[in-house]
């Protein structure tokens, strides 16, 4: 465990069952309702999406994507790798905040859509006329599912000489359940 520095990429993993810092990651996930997926081709090409997302209590991530977008081919053509910010896009320089996470993702379970499709309307604030039948099958659409390995929340601002440096808190998955 150790503090941000230059040779740790400027990753403080001392605080990372900070009381504090899980608050404050907690407070981005409830607070911002949109995310930007980071995928890569299998030719190494990156790529990055915003999507509306809703999350659940292990802290899974869920969104709803047309199979053929380039972000959900890139899931299919890099077993799932993927990396996740959240973060508030309309604050001034030098106040943003946000959360990081690196993991999985993959086509949610036919069996859990319908289950997943009630978290995304609760979060939306509204009911969409759609059924299950309208991301299986031969639609065109389909319900993600990220899990999460690795997850870093926004951290201070480091005066070295005449810059600020950011750096990022290391969350203790294992301690970071999702606020409800």
């Amino acid at each position: 465990m150790e503090l941000a520095t230059a040779e740790n990429g400027w990753v403080n993993t001392i605080a990372s069952s900070n009381p504090e810092a899980i608050a404050q990651a907690r407070h981005i996930l409830q607070s911002v309702h949109y995310c930007s997926l980071s995928t890569c081709s299998a030719d190494g090409f990156p790529w990055v999406s915003p999507v509306f997302f809703t999350y659940d209590e292990q802290l899974n991530f869920y969104w709803s994507s047309a199979i053929a977008s380039r972000h959900s081919q890139n899931l299919y053509a890099n077993n799932g790798r993927m990396a996740i910010a959240v973060y508030n896009s309309s604050v001034e320089e030098g106040k943003g905040q946000g959360i990081y996470f690196y993991g999985t993702a993959a086509e949610l379970e036919p069996t859990r859509v319908e289950a997943v499709m009630q978290l995304l309307f609760k979060r939306s604030g509204r009911v969409l006329p759609r059924t299950a039948e309208d991301y299986l099958n031969d639609s065109p659409r389909r319900i993600y599912h990220f899990q999460p390995t690795e997850a870093w929340v926004t951290g201070d601002r480091l005066p070295i000489g005449n810059q600020l440096v950011d750096t990022k808190i290391q969350v203790n998955l294992a301690t970071f359940s999702a606020p409800s």
